[in-house]
Parts: C-alpha cells; sequence; structure tokens
C-alpha cells in the first residue's frame, strides 16, 4: 500500500494560504500546492483533490511529503523531480568530458553551455554520439555547471573575515586547559514527523513491511556544545532559538558542564541571538555579569560557518541519529541524549589541521594586499 502523508495546518499557515489565494499575484504552481494543502488539511482525498483541480495524485502525494518533510514553506515551492538517465560513457570518457567543462571555453562563447560541450567530446572523438542530456547527466554527478557563476562564500581581499578566521585558527592552537576548555557552540532546526501506523517488524525470511501514515508535528531547535580538546559533546533540544534560550545556554555552561573552570572559552557563529548584551536582556544584571566574567567568545567569519567544529558534530548527529522519523521533542531528546552518551564515551572528536600558516598559503587569495 501506497505511504500517506497527513496534512495539518495550523491557523496561522491556513490564513497565509487562504490570502496567497485570494491575492492571486504568486506562480501558478504556487497556487495549485496552496489549494492542494488546504483541502488536504479538511481530510479529502487525493482522488477527490485531483478531480477537484484536475492534478495528477503523483503531484498530490509529492506536496503532502514535501509538507511533512520538509515544512510549509517548501511545500508551496515549485520542484520538478530529476529524470534518472542510463550511464553511456565509461570512466575515463567522463575524466575527458569533466576536463572539457572545466578549460576555457572556445572563441566566440562566454561559457561553455551542454550542447557546446556535447559537441567537442564527439569533435575530439572521445565518443561517437552524445545527447545534451547524458552530459548534464554527467556534469550533475560531477557537482559541475559551466553555464553559471556564483559569488564564492569566501570574499576576495576582505580583512573582516581574515581577522575572525585567523582568531578562531589561533584558538584552536591552544594547548588543553582544564581551567579554561575551549567549547564550540553551534545550533540546527529539526523537523519533527510522525508515523501514525507501525511498520510490520522483519522476522527470519521476510522484510520489514511498511504501511504507514507520515505527519508533521513541528520544528525543534538542537543547541550543540562540543568541546573537542575534553573529547565532549552535549545538545541541548528548545522549541525557539531565541536570544533567551541562547543566554540559558551560556549559563548552563557556566554553573552545570564546567563549573570549574575559570573561563569557558567559546567558538561561535555571529547570528544576532549569540550576543553577550542578550544576558543582560535575561538575567538581572549582577548574574548576567557573573555569567560573562566566565566567557571568551571568539566568532568565526560571516560566510565561515565551516570554520566551527561545532557544526561538523551537527553534521554527524544528521547521519547517524536524525535521518529517519522522530515525532516528538521527548524522543527528539531522548535519541539525541543516547547518542551523546555513546559518542563520548568513544571519546570521539574532530581532528582539526588547518592552521593559519595554511590559510596564509591555500587562501592567500583572501588576504589584503599591502603596498610597501
Amino acid at each position: 500500500m501506497a505511504k500517506k502523508y497527513v496534512v495539518t495546518l495550523k491557523a496561522e499557515e491556513r490564513e497565509k494560504l487562504l490570502n496567497l489565494i485570494s491575492s492571486g499575484t504568486a506562480k501558478a504552481r504556487t497556487l495549485t500546492h496552496a489549494r492542494i494543502l488546504l483541502k488536504a488539511d479538511e481530510n479529502w482525498s487525493d482522488a477527490e483533490i485531483g478531480k477537484a483541480l484536475h492534478i495528477s495524485i503523483p503531484t498530490i502525494e509529492r506536496v503532502r511529503k514535501r509538507f511533512v518533510f520538509e515544512g510549509f514553506e517548501a511545500s508551496l515551492q515549485a520542484r520538478r523531480p530529476k529524470r534518472v538517465y542510463s550511464r553511456k560513457l565509461d570512466g575515463e570518457q567522463e575524466a575527458h568530458l569533466v576536463a572539457v567543462a572545466c578549460s576555457t571555453p572556445p572563441e566566440g562563447y562566454a561559457r561553455w553551455s551542454l550542447r557546446l560541450l556535447a559537441e567537442r567530446v564527439v569533435q575530439l572523438k572521445i565518443i561517437d554520439s552524445i545527447s545534451h542530456e547524458t552530459v548534464r547527466h554527467v556534469l550533475d554527478d560531477n557537482e559541475l555547471k559551466p553555464w553559471c557563476r556564483e559569488e564564492w562564500c569566501i570574499p576576495t581581499a576582505n580583512a573582516e573575515f581574515v581577522f575572525h578566521m585567523e582568531d578562531v585558527l589561533d584558538v584552536y592552537k591552544r594547548p588543553v586547559d582544564p581551567k579554561r576548555p575551549l567549547v564550540c557552540f553551534d545550533e540546527s532546526p529539526e523537523q519533527l514527523v510522525s508515523e501514525t501506523r507501525q511498520a510490520l517488524p522483519m522476522t527470519p525470511g521476510q522484510l520489514e513491511k511498511y504501511d504507514y501514515e507520515y505527519r508533521r508535528e513541528g520544528v525543534s531547535n538542537l543547541f550543540m556544545f562540543f568541546a573537542p580538546l575534553q573529547n565532549w559533546r552535549n545538545i541541548k533540544v528548545t522549541e525557539r532559538r531565541t536570544k533567551v534560550d541562547w543566554a540559558y545556554c551560556m549559563r548552563d555552561l557556566v554553573d552545570v558542564h564546567f563549573p570549574q573552570a575559570e573561563k569557558i572559552v567559546i567558538v561561535q557563529d555571529q547570528l544576532n541571538t549569540h550576543s553577550p548584551a542578550g544576558l543582560y536582556e535575561v538575567f538581572v544584571p549582577a548574574e548576567a555579569k557573573r555569567i560573562l566574567d566566565r566567557l571568551e567568545f571568539h566568532s568565526t567569519p560571516k560566510h565561515g560557518s565551516w570554520l566551527n567544529m561545532a557544526e561538523i558534530e551537527l553534521s554527524v548527529l544528521g547521519r547517524q541519529c536524525l535521518n529517519r522519523c522522530i515525532p516528538n521533542q521527548s524522543s527528539l531528546i531522548h535519541e539525541t541524549q543516547a547518542w551523546v552518551i555513546q559518542r563520548n564515551n568513544k571519546q570521539a572528536t574532530v581532528n582539526w589541521h588547518f592552521t593559519s600558516d595554511d590559510a596564509r598559503i591555500k587562501l592567500t587569495r583572501l588576504y589584503p594586499s599591502i603596498d610597501d
């Protein structure tokens, strides 16, 4: 039996959809998705929705699924499924095609197009014939889009970026000091999704049977604390990620996790809620000052979240623990804490090797030039 994805709209989401439809300014596909969500929320069957809106059942199922797994906003967006093409080129031929795509385009052309690449590999006798769609498939596999351009996330000649980057890299070089522990801090949202029907468990000679419905249950926030030199991490699950939640995380670091530390060195991003001044908005001045006196802040540069080791831990958490349906916040707390205990018991950590000296070699274009 096909899986079913249950749509349950909040009052504000339903109001937004009604306003979107009445305005008539959105794209036709977006309006169709809005009407699907409204009727699904009213417990219309897929067949009834399809007949009323003159659309196919698979389209309705895709909108339901995106609502459950990706959220309200994502379900309104139009996205066509990728077609799957059979592989025509062997490894050597693919390598030649990639090399051509990375080379300078011929005279008279600003950049390579799919059809231009298809013509060139045939001219070079890499293959007898090839369609531009096959070229697209190969380039997608290698994450190449020679016809597109975008700004690199690391700016050029940016002194502000360099300052924060080298500051964080110097912090990572400090030796282990129990009195001054290093803690990387980051956060991430997590969609809550429930299975309204239980799957039949696997038995000898029988695979696990899936016959259930998915229902979106909201969103929770994960705060990640990671001390790489102590091989320690902790996760705090909250409903939101406000200044208040951040302030209580800082107090937990001082009073619960590292009460004996003289100063806790924190590496975090420059999100507007991560401001030391926020402590004065949450606690009385004496308490805010007491917490701040125990903290030393270092910020990663904007567009430089890769410098935060807590982001690496969040990535591991996503692969090992969160890549499944978790129905509610209590289950999320239970599962993440179990992951934390096991990973801490294994003494897992991040072996960071990138230094300021490496940055001055590999990211030399980032550094402003100084005229003598």
